[in-house]
């Protein structure tokens, strides 16, 4: 009932609670850190106003240093996109024919030329579509709200955090509170290694792919490397879909295939670290959600609740595997399952 209720609140209230949980997933991120901050001496609230300030610090760092150069990367993208699309036919469609002939009255530059012919109008319409949105007061108002709400509501949770635990704590029936504290510690470590190890392998990887495409001369070095690093949460989703992309922007770049065997080397160097460094290092051993099972959770949470689903997604599939595990343990356990008479 419970959770019906609060699957109710989440459906009706989304746009609502969109900056809380945003708070909130920052507060549970940064809370090991300002916890260490207490133990070297500092008060609560000082540990969490040093914590804050840095996290605001790097964001605007990242604004003005990096937004600019990714926004100017992605329009270049988007203007070179009918030039990729002519270069993956040229490539791929001899192979196409060679394996199935069939395809070879598929007219693919018409398809190439229709997409080019309507893509202008497709990025007028999301611009005016983004316009009309942002011209909307009320759009435009609740945007602002929650850019302005999400750092207050972070610094009030961040500072009471501990108190909030503990409070939940106490309303828990005291026969299931043993249990419970277990679960919550189980679930608190896989969610915790999952989403701090893996954000860090992230930005790693990101920083490293963005860093050698750079060095071996590629344009879109920022937007490549990053979205790379970005999907690099699924195994050798990130490497492959990085090394694809990159090949053909170099070569549609250079025109030189020997050009490709930068590209190449940046992504086995950074696969060779991902794989001996610092999956080892900052994940360790067997610890995460299966990628299969983060996928499915973040598909289904924003087919069900849209934004607030992706961000809700990962808590709540940590949470269903721990609990599975729990009953599972607790079914191997059964009279029924060990076939165990009265």
């Amino acid at each position: 009932m419970a959770l019906a209720i609060a699957l109710l609140l989440v459906w009706l209230l989304g746009s609502v609670l969109t900056p809380f949980l945003i708070a909130g997933a920052f507060a549970y991120l940064f809370d090991p850190l300002v916890d260490r901050l207490e133990r070297l001496g500092a008060r609560r609230t000082l540990s969490v106003s040093v914590v804050f300030v840095l996290a605001i610090a790097i964001l605007v760092v990242a604004a003005f240093l990096i937004v600019p150069a990714i926004k100017s990367q992605l329009a270049t993208l988007i203007h070179n996109l009918p030039r990729y699309v002519d270069q993956i036919r040229r490539v791929i469609q001899p192979l196409v024919v060679d394996v199935w002939p069939g395809v070879a009255d598929f007219d693919v530059h018409a398809a190439q030329q229709l997409l080019t012919k309507h893509w202008s109008s497709a990025g007028g319409a999301a611009s005016a579509l983004a316009g009309q949105l942002f011209s909307s007061g009320t759009a435009l108002l609740a945007v602002l709200m929650n850019l302005l709400l999400t750092p207050v509501i972070l610094f009030y949770l961040l500072r009471d955090w501990d108190r909030l635990v503990q409070w939940i704590g106490d309303q828990i029936p005291r026969p299931w509170l043993p249990t419970c504290q277990r679960l919550a510690r189980e679930i608190d470590k896989k969610l915790g290694h999952f989403v701090r190890g893996q954000l860090l392998v992230m930005v790693i990887l990101g920083c490293l792919y963005a860093l050698g495409l750079w060095l071996s001369g590629l344009n879109l070095a920022l937007v490549i490397g990053f979205g790379a690093g970005l999907v690099s949460f699924v195994p050798y989703l990130g490497v492959i879909s990085g090394l694809l992309v990159a090949s053909v922007a170099m070569l549609v770049q250079t025109g030189d295939p020997s050009a490709l065997i930068w590209v190449a080397v940046v992504f086995a160097v950074g696969q060779i670290l991902e794989q001996v460094v610092l999956q080892p290092l900052l994940l360790g051993e067997a610890i995460g959600l299966h990628p299969v099972w983060v996928i499915f959770a973040v598909l289904a949470g924003g087919q069900l609740f849209g934004f607030v689903g992706v961000l809700i997604a990962l808590p709540v599939a940590s949470a269903v595997s721990v609990l599975g595990r729990f009953g599972a343990e607790r079914w191997r356990g059964s009279q029924l399952y060990n076939n165990v008479s009265e």
